[in-house]
């Protein structure tokens, strides 16, 4: 059965087209076209409070866009979320509005609670060893969403540390204190692994030449973002290989990365290819599970 998934972040638009069958009890994701093109609402949101009409416009193209792929491929289900960017930005609700009227997709903006809790909804920890404790880091342009999975307790949190938001200097520092002194109340520093998700850490991950889910350690990821750090942005897009939308938050992220992979002492972290969208796709099986198996 397929499934669309549509993410509506800080630095870009996301459409994912996912198969899943069911073999042998066995729950198998298939990503079968990720199409992400990049919008930087960020830039918007964050510095001027409202989301540009000539963007609104570019949004809407892509919605419209969106949908004629999802017909053709005639899914099943979909979902359509929106996080950071139009959570702040003062024309939101309008936005969401004017794409339900111009391509019939239900957009819905969710907090960062509900982030965590559908990028959390991959539950990669189970493919890793049970005994040790978990977690989850998402680091986006506007936000980075921290879920920690260990010994029966979930636990999750979300902060305005994102990478466009580093970028541009809006980070506060008592938003700074807030995420360190969450993370010190509520994450172990013994016994733990990191799990990172969305595209900067996959990138990250593709710059440090990493395959086959190979851990990125703690030491290797600091002398990426020195690396990283000594090349111009040009460079990063000629030298490095980074899309031109990647290659200025990319430093912004990395640090947000190491920052606490340092505070909870993660000398370890995996970059599974995961990210919100295909945490929709788990909550969409959940919601259709029952005609798998009829």
């Amino acid at each position: 059965m397929l499934f669309a998934t549509i993410d509506i972040g800080s630095n870009a638009a996301r459409l994912l087209l996912t198969n899943v069958e069911v073999v042998d009890e066995n729950v198998l994701f298939e990503r079968l076209t990720l199409l992400r093109l990049p919008i930087r609402l960020g830039d918007d949101a964050f510095i001027r409070g409202k989301i540009s009409d000539e963007k609104v416009k570019t949004l809407v193209k892509i919605m419209c866009g969106f949908k004629e792929i999802i017909d053709g491929f005639n899914v099943m289900d979909t979902m359509a979320c929106a996080t950071s960017a139009l959570r702040e930005a003062k024309n939101g609700d309008e936005i969401v509005k004017k794409i339900k009227k111009e391509s019939g997709i239900d957009l819905k903006v969710i907090d960062g609670k509900r982030e965590a809790k559908l990028i959390y909804a991959n539950h990669i920890e189970k493919n890793f060893d049970p005994a040790k404790n978990y977690l989850y880091i998402d680091v986006g342009g506007g936000s980075t969403e921290i879920t920690f999975v260990g010994g029966g307790v979930r636990k999750s949190k979300s902060f305005n540390v994102g990478a466009i938001r580093l970028k541009e200097g809006l980070v506060l520092k008592e938003t700074w204190d807030e995420m360190d002194k969450w993370l010190n109340k509520n994450i172990p520093t013994e016994n733990i692994i990191g799990i990172g998700s969305g595209g900067n850490i996959s990138s990250l991950y593709l710059l440090a030449k990493k395959i086959n889910n190979d851990p990125l350690q703690y030491d290797e990821l600091k002398e990426l973002c020195r690396t990283i750090s000594q090349h111009t942005y040009e460079e990063r897009i000629t030298e490095l290989g980074l899309k031109p939308d990647r290659a200025d938050v990319i430093l912004p992220a990395c640090r947000i990365y190491l920052s606490i992979m340092k505070t909870c002492n993660i000398q370890t972290m995996h970059a599974p290819i995961i990210g919100l969208s295909d945490g929709m796709v788990h909550e969409l099986y959940q919601k259709h599970k029952k005609k798998f198996m009829e």
